[in-house]
């Protein structure tokens, strides 16, 4: 609640990490249609809850880094998301209880596509700002890591956004990843 600088690799790489874990962890076992259904309804609603952090989560300016806080809405919404869980499984666990198991392999999976939306939200919104999102913030006096991706990301939307051109006249998306792509290639010539 306090706030910390917006760092793209917490907000990336752990997600994806849980959520590979989580496929891991049910790849095990055979999933009937029940169990599919269960892991696609839970799964999107963590993803929404994921994208509502996302918007909810405050980002400001502190020393030319970009900073994100949680808000009381964002708790709530993390509240919501494992209250919504918990009841899920136990009403599974009450309609099934050979789906036990689906329920408790699935908690990983959900924790990880819903933190991965709330990053990639937070994310889209931080390049479009003035102040610079960092890869890994330095500790202990070390300077900022930075990510070529994320940089030329940066570069072109908050420089769009600033530079008042209409929307259809700003780089897509796509654009800015083969710019990054490029720039990386003439690196490692």
């Amino acid at each position: 609640m306090i706030g910390e600088p917006a760092e793209a690799k917490r907000m990336l790489i752990l997600p994806a990490v849980l959520s590979l874990v989580g496929v891991s962890n049910l790849s095990g076992g055979h999933l009937d249609a029940g169990a599919v259904v269960f892991l696609v309804a839970t799964g999107g609603l963590s993803v929404l809850l994921g994208v509502l952090r996302g918007v909810s989560i405050r980002l400001s300016n502190r020393d030319g880094l970009v900073f994100m806080r949680y808000t009381w809405v964002t708790v709530a919404l993390w509240v919501l998301n494992i209250v919504a869980k918990i009841g899920a499984n136990l009403l599974l666990g009450a309609v099934d209880p050979h789906m036990s198991g689906v329920t408790s392999d699935s908690l990983l999976l959900t924790i990880g596509i819903g933190m991965l939306a709330e990053g990639l939200m937070v994310l889209g919104r931080a390049v479009r700002t003035d102040s610079r999102v960092v890869w890994t913030a330095g500790k202990d006096g070390q300077p900022h890591t930075s990510s070529a991706l994320i940089d030329s990301l940066q570069e072109r939307f908050a420089g769009a956004s600033a530079s008042g051109r209409p929307r259809a006249e700003r780089p897509s998306m796509l654009d800015a990843l083969r710019d990054a792509d490029s720039r990386q290639d003439r690196r490692h010539r």
